[in-house]
């Protein structure tokens, strides 16, 4: 059985080194990234995302957020890659169906799940199949940039059991918010995004998934300690 609340409250506070939620700290980087891409669709102006003017800024936020969240470390493709080659995805995201930037956990319907599934897709082809992108790495952008699915990373896989980002797996995370939507909705509620030039609170929520991705993150990585 997850603790929902402790693995929130270790993921804010922070655990030994680990400073937890700060805006210095590594896990606001997902704060600015999402930030940035929302202010877009917030603004109605999706499509400026990538356009002459914004492209080189989007390019550089989607980038940082990656590196700063393990994407170009290892055997990584991205390690060989310059911030420039996000531009084709951004290009494409741009143009995909709107109605992706409005899924949460709590709207994974039969035709939510299969627009994610569709995103997914869209984002492999993308970077690349040649380069044979993960689903951590998909589902990371995917976080970055919409809020609408978990980063399916080794410590999320572990803390829920899971292997790959597909239907089932999206069903189940549907079903695993339904019995804790009183505890996940009382933190998406009151978990703001960081602003970057202030290091204050914005009024932009954490959305659901990353509440769970929160959750998940921890459960997995408590897990390893103890085998270890």
């Amino acid at each position: 059985m997850i603790d929902i609340e402790h693995n929130i409250k270790e993921f804010i506070n922070g655990k030994g080194k680990n400073q937890g939620r700060n805006p210095d700290e590594r896990y606001a980087s997902f704060d600015y990234c999402y930030n940035y891409f929302q202010s877009f669709r917030e603004n109605g102006k999706i499509d400026e995302i990538a356009n002459e003017k914004n492209l080189q800024q989007s390019c550089l936020q989607l980038g940082f957020y990656l590196a700063s969240w393990g994407m170009l470390r290892g055997s990584s493709f991205l390690l060989g890659k310059s911030a420039r080659t996000y531009g084709d995805l951004l290009k494409n995201i741009v143009s995909f169906d709107k109605k992706v930037w409005d899924i949460d956990a709590d709207s994974y319907s039969d035709e939510g799940i299969k627009i994610l599934l569709y995103c997914k897709e869209m984002i492999y082809k993308s970077l690349g199949q040649n380069n044979k992108p993960s689903d951590t790495l998909i589902t990371k952008i995917m976080l970055g940039i919409f809020g609408n699915v978990p980063a399916f990373d080794n410590y999320f896989n572990k803390g829920f059991s899971f292997y790959y980002c597909k239907r089932n797996q999206l069903k189940k995370l549907s079903q695993f918010y339904q019995d804790n939507k009183n505890v996940i909705d009382k933190y998406n509620k009151t978990i703001y995004t960081y602003d970057f030039l202030t290091g204050k609170e914005t009024k932009r929520n954490y959305p659901k998934a990353k509440i769970i991705d929160m959750i998940g993150f921890v459960e997995g990585k408590n897990k390893v300690k103890k085998i270890r």
